[in-house]
């Protein structure tokens, strides 16, 4: 299962189109991904072995060095055998694609995409990634709150939780940072997404609902700012 905190994935974009660049980046950085961006082959193969980015969305056309030469040479990286990486291209030439694949991608994206199909295809690459067996955070303790996101589980002591989906992934996004104030348009974006409109009086009532399973003291309300996990 995907995480429901994408702020764990980190995403590597690689096109010399600028307006490419920022079109893809701001739409999954708005997702909350961890975005990292490079204009060429060379800066994509140096920047993906130093952060080792769990998806890479390469595009083929570029100049010195192109997509497929720069993918073969990430794959060469021991940091980045389980790296996903996505041809993002208006290439429709099947030697391409056969060439794409013989280097080591996974999958290809067709421009032009629209954010909706951008964010619903990287969901599920992810969900690639995750299928491989690469540990990514699935577990956090914090005081005595124990959160298990693979079962969805949480536990005050030995006292197991019971916790409908939003109201775990509020908790699960809290306490990646315990003490920090989440308004609650960061609340909204993590935990709804920007395809689902919700108000505030929604996030609210699910925040209500966990203080009344956790007790008083776990969750702080900041006056017209939002709320944190007490640390």
């Amino acid at each position: 299962m995907l995480s429901s905190d994408r702020s764990l994935y980190k995403i590597l974009i690689v096109d010399d189109e600028p307006d490419i660049l920022e079109f893809v980046g701001y739409n999954l950085q708005r997702e909350g991904y961890q975005i990292a961006q490079a204009e060429n082959g060379h800066d994509a193969v140096t920047l993906a072995s130093e952060i080792e980015p769990h998806l890479i969305l390469l595009d083929i056309m570029m100049p010195e060095m192109d997509g497929v030469t720069t993918c073969h040479k990430i794959r060469q990286e021991t940091a980045c055998k389980d790296t996903v990486i996505a041809f993002l291209t208006a290439r429709h030439e099947e030697y391409s694609e056969i060439a794409g694949f013989d280097a080591g991608a996974d999958d290809y994206i067709r421009k032009p995409v629209s954010p909706s199909v951008l964010k619903s295809r990287v969901g599920a690459l992810l969900r690639r990634y995750k299928h491989l067996g690469v540990d990514v955070e699935s577990r956090r303790e914090h005081l005595d709150l124990a959160l298990d996101q693979e079962k969805f589980e949480a536990r005050i002591g030995s006292e197991r939780l019971d916790l409908a989906k939003k109201e775990f992934e509020i908790l699960w996004l809290m306490t990646e940072k315990p003490g920090k104030v989440y308004s609650r348009e960061e609340i909204y974006r993590h935990v709804w997404g920007s395809d689902v409109i919700v108000g505030n009086r929604t996030i609210d009532v699910h925040v209500s609902k966990l203080r009344q399973k956790l007790g008083q003291r776990f969750i702080k309300t900041v006056k017209g700012i939002g709320y944190k996990l007490e640390d």
